[in-house]
């Protein structure tokens, strides 16, 4: 299957050469081709260029059937990489968000049963059947809001049987939608209510028993740890990321959401694909993540939710370091996944230029997940996972627009959905 998009007024992020990241000052900078063409075939991206260099494929052979689409006046980007979420859960938590109107915080509605263990209480009564079917309904509105890349963390079951049954679930979905998915393992989310006061032997059965069984089925893609204020230390971190390790599982770390945690310093330690949340950051955070192989992942939806103070976004290009943006889509902090709408707080919040922004969501949450060689940029031989936009006046127009649906067609591994 063949599939031309002609007359585009604007093809966003292309490479000729792929890169793994951007990094600092370069963040500022966009490749785009005006008055473009993209050329697809199968699941790949073939060909890309200006309209003026369009060779004439009704003169090659095999391409007697092409699909063609010309988006004149219109836009077309790569997908957004969604590198942070929970999106596999049972029932909302909206009694929460009235509670942190009324001026509870975040750590007071948990210490009360709410937040985490609230969703855990709700997972374990929940069937595998009611879990894929409520996340598929998520999986569809994120892909018709550009998503076309994935990751879902476990994590609200906190028992071995019911973190088994979010990743299957997590592997269902796999099986049975175009989105590229990666799953972690997030076994250390919270402290289960029967372990207080015996956190340590809680530490002991994510190791010992959940991550043993979890790699054996091949349920997780990597192990990831809630290490902050309030929930787990950094010497628990250390032993569950080394456990994890010894399984294959690539370590992605919770740090730094609710105080100075050293989440980010043990995540680099053990070669983090990515540290996220990062509200707080300060010199001796930023200079352990230079030099290391740790994408820094913002969610700026989880701060404007939870109304908490924005990670020092400037400060870390500035000191040359990569930065991703995510929506942590979840129940509790962060009950979208709308990343046009990441982009814009990531404007509005932590003064990123529209074109910073596009590359966080694109790119750089690429690597944060692992497949910046498969997605994240316009380059021949990456999956073909695109969007098309309505017709728009300039690529800044994106994240000004911040409550219009600007997406006219979307094309996931070379098909329009």
């Amino acid at each position: 299957m063949k599939m031309l998009i002609s007359n585009i007024k604007t093809l966003v992020q292309v490479e000729e050469n792929p890169r793994k990241w951007v990094v600092g000052t370069d963040m500022a900078n966009l490749n785009c081709i005006d008055n473009a063409y993209l050329l697809i075939e199968d699941e790949k991206i073939a060909d890309f260029g200006k309209m003026t260099d369009l060779p004439n494929y009704d003169e090659m052979e095999g391409f007697d059937q092409v699909e063609e689409i010309d988006a004149t006046g219109r836009m077309v980007f790569p997908s957004f990489c969604d590198s942070h979420t929970h999106l596999v859960y049972a029932g909302s938590r909206e009694i929460e968000y009235t509670d942190k109107i009324k001026g509870l915080s975040y750590e007071e509605i948990a210490k009360r049963g709410g937040g985490i263990l609230n969703s855990a209480k709700r997972m374990h009564e929940a069937t595998e059947e009611e879990l894929y079917e409520s996340a598929m309904e998520r999986i569809h509105e994120i892909i018709s809001l550009g998503t076309g890349a994935v990751e879902i963390k476990s994590g609200y079951g906190l028992t071995l049987e019911d973190e088994l049954k979010m990743l299957r679930v997590i592997k269902r979905i796999k099986e049975t939608t175009p989105l590229t998915i990666k799953a972690s393992f997030l076994g250390a989310h919270a402290v289960p209510a029967e372990y207080k006061g015996r956190q340590s032997e809680y530490v002991d059965l994510i190791i010992n028993e959940m991550i043993p069984v979890i790699a054996a089925e091949e349920l997780a893609d990597f192990i990831d740890v809630f290490c902050d204020k309030g929930f787990f230390t950094v010497e628990e971190t250390d032993r569950i990321l080394n456990a994890g390790m010894k399984y294959g599982l690539r370590p992605k770390i919770h740090a730094n959401e609710l105080d100075y945690s050293g989440g980010i310093q043990v995540g680099v330690k053990y070669n983090a694909l990515s540290v996220d949340h990062l509200e707080f950051v300060g010199e001796d955070e930023i200079k352990s993540l230079q030099g290391s192989e740790t994408m820094p992942t913002v969610l700026p939806g989880a701060a404007f939710f939870l109304n908490m103070v924005c990670s020092p976004v400037r400060d870390m290009m500035n000191a040359g370091l990569p930065v991703a943006l995510a929506s942590d889509f979840n129940p509790g902090s962060s009950p979208s996944g709308n990343m046009k709408f990441v982009m814009s707080l990531a404007c509005i919040n932590y003064k990123m230029l529209p074109q910073e922004a596009i590359n966080a969501t694109t790119i750089n949450s690429a690597y944060a997940m692992g497949i910046q060689e498969e997605l994240g940029s316009i380059a021949k031989g990456k999956i073909a996972n695109v969007f098309i936009t309505k017709e728009i006046p300039s690529v800044e127009f994106m994240p000004y627009a911040y409550g219009s649906n600007l997406i006219d067609a979307v094309i996931l591994r070379g098909q329009r959905l």
